[in-house]
C-alpha cells in the first residue's frame, strides 16, 4: 500500500474506532456503574492502537472520553473524562508499541494487550490521583485498586477474550489481501 494510501485507510479507520468509542457505551444504557465494569470505550480504542499504530491509537484514545463528555455528558468531565482520556491514549499507544515490538504470534497480542491494560490503568490512577489534587485522603490506593482491578474485572475479561481474537482475525485478512495482491503483481 503506497504512502497516501495507507495514511488514508488509518485516518479512515481511526475515525470509524472513534465512532465505535463513541457510541459503545450506549450499550450500558448510559447507566455509569455498568460503563466502569463493562469498559466498552477501552476497546476500539485499543483495537485502533493495535491496528493504524501508536499516533492514531493515542489520539483517538484521548479524544474519546473528552468528546463523549462534551457531546452526551457522560462520562462526567472532571476528572473521569480527563482521568479516561489519559488512560484510554497510553491503551491506544502502548497496545501499537508493544505489538510492533513483539514477533506477530498469538501468545505476544495477549502480552501486548495486557502491558497495555496494566499501564493505562497505572496511568489512570496517577491521573485522578494528580485531579484530586495530589491528596490521598481524596483518592488513594483502595480507590485506585478498586476504580482499575475489582469493578473493571468484567471489562477487563471481555477485552482479553474479545480483541486478541480480533486482531488474529484482522491480521489473516491482511496477509490473504497482500498474498492476493503480490499475486496480481506477479501475472
Amino acid at each position: 500500500m503506497s504512502g497516501n494510501r495507507k495514511l488514508l485507510y488509518n485516518i479512515t479507520l481511526s475515525a470509524i474506532f472513534l465512532a465505535l468509542a463513541l457510541v459503545l457505551p450506549f450499550l450500558n444504557l448510559q447507566i455509569p456503574e455498568i460503563s466502569s465494569i463493562l469498559c466498552l470505550m477501552h476497546i476500539p480504542v485499543i483495537l485502533c492502537g493495535f491496528i493504524c499504530g501508536w499516533p492514531y491509537g493515542l489520539i483517538v484514545g484521548f479524544t474519546a472520553p473528552l468528546l463523549r463528555s462534551e457531546l452526551f455528558g457522560m462520562p462526567p468531565l472532571f476528572p473521569t473524562a480527563l482521568s479516561m482520556a489519559f488512560e484510554l491514549a497510553t491503551y491506544g499507544f502502548a497496545s501499537a508499541i508493544f505489538y510492533k515490538i513483539f514477533p506477530k504470534k498469538k501468545g505476544f497480542i495477549y502480552l501486548s494487550l495486557i502491558i497495555a491494560m496494566l499501564i493505562g490503568r497505572a496511568v489512570w490512577g496517577l491521573s485522578m490521583f494528580a485531579c484530586f489534587g495530589l491528596d490521598y485522603s481524596k483518592f488513594g490506593i483502595n480507590a485506585f485498586l478498586t476504580g482499575a482491578f475489582v469493578k473493571a474485572i468484567p471489562g477487563i475479561i471481555l477485552q482479553i477474550v474479545l480483541i486478541p481474537g480480533l486482531i488474529m482475525i484482522y491480521d489473516k485478512i491482511k496477509d490473504k489481501s497482500k498474498e492476493e495482491h503480490n499475486g496480481k503483481r506477479k501475472k
